[in-house]
Order: C-alpha cells, then structure tokens, then sequence
C-alpha cells in the first residue's frame, strides 16, 4: 500500500477484548475499520496455548458469562462455560474450609455454620453484604461512598480475622494485591457481579472470547503482524514504515503501549502476576473449586481439568497456581512446597508445563478511582482498554463500546 493511502474510516491499535469490541461496534454503524495487530493472534491478554495436549491459557483467567458486555455480544453457549462451584476452598493451615454460596448450594450450609471460618457476625454481614450487591442497581453501586475495600469490609461489620482468613487471601487474587486496597466501588461491582453470575472457564482456554469478537467483524477486517510505530498526521505509522491514514485513531493497546503512542497519556500502575502449569497423573481434589490461601504463599490455585475436563488430555490432571510478581527459582520452590500442604499430597511428582508470566495484569485500581473514562483525548485520537475503567473482561469490553460511541458522536455513522 502507497504511503499515506487511506486504509479506513477508522484505524483501531490492539486486537484485545477493548479494541475488537470498539471494531464490532464502529463496523455495525457503517464505518470502514481497519483493525492492526502487532502479534499473531487475537486477544491481547486473553491468548491460550496448547502445550503437550495441554490447554495453557496466558496466566490463570476466568470469564463470567453474566458480564453485561458478553451477554450482549456472545452466546454463552459458543464460550461453552465450565462453571467453578459457587464458593471457594479456604485452606487456614490445618484443613480445608468451604466458603459457598448456600442459595446455589445448599448442602454447604453445615460447613458455614460450623464456625471453623466465619462465625454469627461474620455470616449475618456477609448475607447482608451479599444481599445489597446482588440487588442494588449498578449505578447505585457506582455512586457511593469510596474508600479502600479493607475500610468498606470492616464498615460492613466483618470481623478482622474474617477479614484476614477469607478476604484479603481471595481478593489479593482477584485485583493481585495483597492489601485490599483497591476501590471499594470496584469490589462492590466485582462481588455483584459473582453473586448474579458464576465465574467460569471456556471449554477451549480464554481465547475463545476475542475469536468470536473478531468473527464476528467483516472479513479482513484485522491485520495481525502489523505493529504500529507511531501516530502520525491523521492514521498511523507501521514498523515498516508504511504509512496508514484514516479519519480517527483508537489506540486499544496495555496501558505502557498506549503511552508510547500517545505521550502525555495518564496511565494508572498494573500489576504483574505468574501463573504455574504443573501436571499430574491424577487431580488432587476432584471438585471445580478454587483454593485460596489463608497464609497468602500464594494467590490461589486451582485443578483447571477438574472445572474443564478439555483442559488436559485423558488420564492427567492440569494444576494452575498464581503469585504476584515475576517468575524466580526461590518463587518456583515456595510454590511447590506450598502446593503439598495446600492439597496435602505429595507433589514430587507433578511436572511443570510452564510458567506465564503477565507483567500488566491489571491496573491498581485504589480509590479515587474512575470508574469510566473519556475515550477522546484529541481530534482524531481515542484510547480505550480496562485501564481506562474497570480491570475486568467487562472493564475492558465497556471501554470499547464507550470509545466507539464517542467516535461515532464526532464522526458520524453510514
């Protein structure tokens, strides 16, 4: 293609969650779309591998089909879901406890009632708690009072020991910090979110998700293995020098690689996290469940063929374990001493597959946080990606949609 030769209406940068959807909705309107992919697949973050016969999604990840943006953009069925029991296993260093929801499962009331992890106070504020996320509209949620999620949780009346034995191991999980920092108008929308959906794991890995986003765009509509150097003018600046224009630019990259392209950018922190793959002969549970850790070794860990029999070839079992940060040979030992109490078997025999390793997880998200953010930030030039919103599939999937919106308000659709 000449340089400078218009290759669209509209140039999108990133064929993650964010820009495929931003894509899909710019397309439905009528607007040409060019959609340009540094690497060779679809889905930014949200790629899985097959390893030795192994589904391998790029760090631990799960959906949730409740999510509004993938209700109304995929069938739930083309994800074929494998739900996780609604609850977690909390491992308090000399058993097992299980935390369940007791309206789906209520053969789990006997085990809350115990006492071993939450006692009469703990229960009444988590029914409580549970009972105004799951009910509030969203946007109520989205107005109240922000403080940290430590701050809210002790306001809605948990204990400290609840706080510590339950939450904080199963949150450092979900928004990979160990410190319940984050927004509590971000943990309200999360845990509203478990509560009226489930957390599931596709049949086939996480990206099934962006392969039927971009199915769903014209055909050849995205361009993998083409990076984008620089914005330049009214398009963009390939890394062979090929220059692109259009009429507006969306730039759906991580948030590092959206400040390259757009200096000046506001970018929040991210967190890094590592996921191990360990296989072996036989699953060391037996139920869809995902195990946090009371002692907080690490972020939790999962038997990934237990939720998903298509995780791993017959008669083999797929064990997921998540820390924060990078990926060392002191980490890797921790995690495998860790993983024999956790399950209390003897793990000598497990193989890793492989690590992952994800340096910008997800943005911290510590209050004040924006919960949405303007997409425009000049004439021609948008941004979208969960860190400008909420670091979820939802977050990210919104942002599209919002970037798409503010396109079309200056562009007009056909």
């Amino acid at each position: 293609m000449a340089d400078g030769s218009a290759v669209a209406d509209v140039v999108v940068v990133g064929a993650g969650v964010a820009g495929l959807a931003c894509a899909r909705d710019l397309a439905a309107a009528g607007l040409g779309v060019a959609v340009l992919e540094a690497g060779d697949g679809v889905g930014g973050r949200m790629r899985t591998d097959r390893l030795d016969g192994f589904t391998v999604d790029r760090g631990f990840q799960v959906v949730n089909p409740a999510y509004p943006q993938l209700r109304r953009r995929l069938p739930a069925a083309f994800l074929a879901p494998r739900p996780f029991l609604p609850g977690v296993l909390v491992h308090t260093g000399d058993r097992r406890v299980l935390l369940a929801d007791p309206r789906r499962r209520p053969d789990t009331v006997r085990s809350l009632l115990s006492g071993r992890l939450a006692g009469p106070r703990d229960l009444a504020a988590l029914a409580a708690l549970g009972a105004r996320d799951a009910l509030a509209p969203a946007g109520a949620l989205k107005r109240s009072p922000e403080r940290t999620t430590r701050a809210a949780l002790a306001g809605a009346g948990f204990s400290e020991p609840f706080v510590e034995g339950f939450f904080r191991p199963f949150l450092s999980g979900v928004f990979l910090e160990d410190a319940l920092d984050t927004s509590s108008r971000v943990f309200h929308l999360v845990w509203r979110s478990m509560l009226r959906g489930a957390l599931c794991l596709p049949a086939f890995g996480v990206q099934a998700v962006p392969r039927a986003l971009a199915a769903a765009l014209p055909e050849g509509t995205v361009r993998l293995g083409t990076p984008v150097a620089r914005l330049a003018g009214r398009g963009v600046v390939t890394a062979d020098g090929t220059e692109l224009s259009a009429r507006a630019v969306v730039v759906a990259t991580g948030a590092d690689a959206a400040a390259r392209l757009l200096p000046g950018l506001d970018v929040p922190a991210h967190r890094t996290v590592t996921t191990y793959y360990h296989v072996a002969a036989r699953s060391p549970l037996g139920r869809p469940v995902l195990l946090v850790d009371s002692g907080r070794r690490v972020l939790n860990t999962c038997v990934l063929s237990d939720v998903a029999p298509e995780y791993a070839p017959r008669g083999s079992a797929l064990v997921a374990t998540s820390v924060l940060g990078g990926d060392t040979a002191p980490v890797r030992a921790a995690v495998g001493t860790a993983l024999s109490e956790l399950y209390g078997t003897d793990t000598g025999a497990w193989d890793l597959l492989v690590a992952r390793t994800v340096e910008a997880a997800l943005p911290a998200m510590p209050p004040p946080w924006r919960l949405t953010r303007p997409c425009r930030i000049g004439p021609g030039r948008y941004v979208c990606g969960d860190h400008r919103g909420t670091g979820s599939v939802q977050g990210a999937l919104a942002s599209g949609a919002r970037a798409a919106r503010e396109v079309l308000a200056d562009l007009g659709g056909r």
